[in-house]
């Protein structure tokens, strides 16, 4: 499972003309479930997402979490993260998984967020996004679940 976290002021995500979500300062996250994502990884990336020391405290340095600050997130499923363009100029998208496994694992991450009581908007999977945010800082970490299967070798 892979992630692109952004620490944001504001972010949206809107569908067809409509804001399904929107968020004040929290995190921005894109998600992407990969081929051999697991249970596993869902725990994992969730409790790294609730507890990543990414907000400043009173002294200005990043030691807050959202679980202490009671900052609010979106995460939005993006199969392209697993898109490999090593090779060629198109992307290959083979790494990631398929839509219906890949929906079930995006949907347990934001529910074990909302289970660790925190407010989690998203976006609507598989429809085309048009997602604005404001980043802040800019703060913008890359993440990888510890399960998630290796970079492939160039096609």
């Amino acid at each position: 499972m892979k992630a692109v976290v952004q620490r944001v002021l504001e972010a949206s995500v809107t569908v067809n003309g409509e804001r399904v979500s929107q968020v004040g300062p929290g995190l921005l996250v894109l998600l992407g479930v990969g081929k051999g994502d697991s249970e596993a990884d869902v725990v994992w990336m969730a409790e790294k997402l609730a507890t990543l020391r990414i907000f400043e405290d009173a002294a200005g340095k990043m030691n807050l979490s959202l679980e202490d600050t009671s900052r609010q997130l979106i995460v939005v499923s993006q199969f392209t993260l697993y898109g490999d363009a090593r090779k060629g100029r198109r992307p290959s998208f083979i790494d990631a998984m398929e839509p219906a496994g890949a929906k079930a694992l995006y949907e347990r991450v934001c529910e074990v967020l909302r289970a660790r009581g925190l407010t989690v908007g998203t976006g609507i999977f598989a429809a085309d996004m048009k997602v604005a945010l404001v980043n802040d800082g800019p703060v913008t970490l890359l993440l990888e679940s510890p399960g998630s299967a290796a970079a492939p070798a160039p096609r």
